[in-house]
């Protein structure tokens, strides 16, 4: 962990819904790795014409949140901004500098930043001879394997490929099905969650003026602490609504490193119309499972690593991800990563702000706008 004393890096904001444009279409593709229900999440893709629906389905397997991306575009940084931005770009171009994968990877001689590398240079030379090789779909499945969360299947990798080998082709129909999603769904979402991601950074420049930088750190990342993958001279904070209370983060250059953190009130549900808080919900179904109760009780003890939970509860590692996985999303454990190993301990005061949660639930007219 990043010794405090030694560690006093710059605190820079940045605020968009452009964001929120491409957040909310990748958690509506990985909906369980949010917490989202899947159904609900498949019928806001169902508003995108079919052609553009399979698009957008086939490429998220390759691509993410393009955060660099975001973070340079041009204020109000909203999603006619970004859109606008997008159609600037010639179509052959347009999803590699998305992704920025045409700029250069600072390697450090780690193994991530030379797969990092690797990932560049192999979707450029894709993009540049019109082919991809059954080498190049061997090295993406390893890559993104190895991500928790994700099961990507062999032949929708394949597809992504087959779209990046078309890049004029991909960059024309992106943008296209950008725009319909725009239409569909995000024109009016953008003005339901304006508000709260303003309140949400206003509330987080608050509290650096009252908390160290790691613990502010903690408090806008809902529990993860503040470890050397996070260093850098420079901290930009943004906030987001729809990966709550999950961080996204990118480091920017040498000197920069973006986190994207979740600024969704407790009051507000990811669901248009929905008066059931899904904060609120992620708790109580959290505390509803006598294992994740158990891994609660020795959280409440010390600090642990899944290897160490899952001796004590006697269940697989897997098994007992999945639960840390589920109370993270609930905000109910902290989380620290040193050399890469995952160390998890309980968050008391979130547990106790769950029980008030339901408290003010009970207490107030959820029908009442």
């Amino acid at each position: 962990m990043t010794n405090e004393a030694n560690f006093s890096p710059t605190i820079q904001w940045d605020f968009g819904t452009a964001y929120e444009l491409f957040i909310s279409l990748h958690v509506l593709h990985n909906p369980d790795q949010f917490g989202i229900r899947a159904s609900w999440a498949a019928g806001v893709r169902s508003r995108i014409p079919a052609a553009e629906r399979k698009l957008l389905e086939d490429v998220y397997s390759l691509t993410g949140v393009p955060m660099s991306w975001i973070s340079n575009l041009p204020m109000p940084k909203d999603a006619i901004t970004a859109l606008w931005a997008l159609k600037q770009i010639p179509s052959s171009q347009r999803m590699i500098k998305l992704q920025e994968v045409d700029k250069p990877c600072e390697d450090d001689g780690t193994e991530m930043s030379a797969k990092h590398k690797q990932f560049n240079e192999t979707l450029l030379r894709i993009a540049d001879s019109r082919k991809w090789t059954l080498q190049d779909a061997d090295f993406f499945m390893k890559v993104f394997g190895k991500k928790p969360g994700r099961s990507l299947k062999r032949d929708s990798l394949e597809r992504a490929l087959d779209w990046w080998s078309r890049p004029d082709e991909l960059g024309d129909g992106f943008l296209s099905a950008l725009q319909s999603y725009y239409q569909a769904f995000f024109e009016e979402e953008e003005k339901r969650i304006r508000p709260a991601l303003q309140a949400g950074l206003d509330h987080a420049k608050d509290l650096s003026t009252r908390l160290s930088v790691q613990e502010l750190f903690m408090e806008l990342s809902q529990g993860v602490q503040l470890g050397e993958e996070f260093h850098a001279s420079r901290l930009v904070f943004a906030p987001a609504f729809w990966t709550t209370p999950l961080i996204l983060f990118e480091k920017l250059d040498a000197d920069t490193q973006l986190i994207v953190f979740g600024a969704r009130p407790v009051n507000m549900s990811v669901i248009p119309g929905e008066t059931v808080p899904d904060g609120l919900v992620r708790s109580l179904k959290a505390l509803a499972d006598p294992t994740r109760l158990k891994i609660l009780f020795y959280l409440s003890r010390e600090s642990l690593t899944p290897t160490e939970l899952a001796r004590r509860l006697q269940l697989r590692p897997p098994t007992v991800t999945h639960h840390l996985s589920e109370l993270r999303l609930a905000s109910l454990v902290e989380l620290s990563l040193e050399h890469e190993e995952k160390r998890y301990a309980i968050r008391k005061q979130a547990l106790e702000g769950a029980f008030e949660n339901l408290t003010s639930f009970l207490q107030n007219d959820p029908t009442r706008e």
